[in-house]
């Protein structure tokens, strides 16, 4: 349930304070930051197994998608849709898996995998599929930096300057 601080709920939407947006500490153990887009933080999930992309939306305490307000919810829907098509442009994927599920992470964050006929977990889902396989350093900055510059050519309006 959402505080005063965090919001007040008017006409079936919260409007927003000015609280200091802080990622979820599993977000800031498990993946690494590309960029910052319009509503959106854009992580890496430290996983070679998978092309991985986390969309954090920087309201604080929103941990549901309905609890974001209506302009909100479309520019989330759009960068999901850019995130989605710049790993199929990156990646070729067979399947790219788009999920909110939130049980250990109640901060809203919304995953973007790619999936191959090929990987460990196909046709299961990706999470416990089994261990993480961390990038090594000159992978991770390569693949961070190809998502970057996608991101940036393709949605210069949802990229912070």
């Amino acid at each position: 349930m959402r505080s005063l601080q965090e919001g007040l709920r008017i006409r079936g939407h919260f409007a927003y304070t000015k609280m200091k947006f802080t990622l979820h500490y599993r977000l800031q153990e498990d993946t690494v930051e590309i960029i910052r887009i319009k509503l959106s933080r854009v992580l890496l999930m430290n996983d070679s197994s998978f092309p991985w992309i986390v969309l954090v939306p920087e309201r604080e305490g929103v941990q549901e998608v309905y609890e974001l307000n209506s302009e909100d919810r479309f520019v989330l829907i759009e960068e999901i849709a850019a995130a989605s098509e710049i790993i199929r442009q990156l990646y070729r994927p067979d399947k790219i898996n788009i999920g909110a599920l939130g049980n250990l992470v109640p901060q809203l964050h919304i995953h973007v995998i790619g999936r191959f006929r090929t990987d460990r977990a196909w046709p299961g889902p990706a999470w416990g599929s089994g261990p993480a396989r961390p990038y090594q350093a000159e992978t991770l900055e390569t693949v961070c930096a190809g998502i970057k510059k996608a991101f940036q050519q393709k949605e210069r309006a949802y990229v912070r300057q």
